[in-house]
């Protein structure tokens, strides 16, 4: 079966750096759309809907931010590895919470509708302080 393993979540000051990465497994990385999501601190539902969208990458490299990152984060992808990546620099407190690889059947990412991304990693925890 399809697997999502995320790693690279951490504490950290603001203004600092980190890069997640996510290992999949029975699903291609370079054959569909990819992406990561946030679930907010206060967001205690575990559904869907409470993950919000921060970055995508459709299967020919072509990428969407939401506004917030833009600049900042940077989505890429080791097609050989099977790996995902998000690149996060000059982190904000905003930004913390914890951060979902998420893959969709089709090669391009069209939309930030959860539901319509049927795979999930189990999440890996990103506090940034202020």
């Amino acid at each position: 079966q399809v697997q999502l393993v995320e790693s690279g979540g951490a504490s950290i000051q603001a203004g600092g750096s980190l890069k997640l990465s996510c290992v999949v497994s029975k699903f291609g990385v370079g054959s569909h759309c990819m992406g990561w999501f946030r679930r907010a601190p206060g967001k205690e539902s575990d559904d869907l809907k409470e993950r919000d969208g921060v970055a995508l990458i459709s299967y020919d490299g072509s990428t969407a931010y939401v506004n917030s990152v833009k600049g900042r984060f940077t989505i890429s992808k080791n097609n050989a590895d099977n790996t995902l990546f998000l690149q996060m620099n000059s982190l904000k407190s905003e930004d913390s919470g914890i951060y979902y690889c998420a893959a969709r059947d089709e090669p391009y990412c069209a939309g930030w509708e959860q539901p319509r991304y049927p795979y999930w990693g189990q999440g890996t925890q990103v506090t940034v302080s202020s």
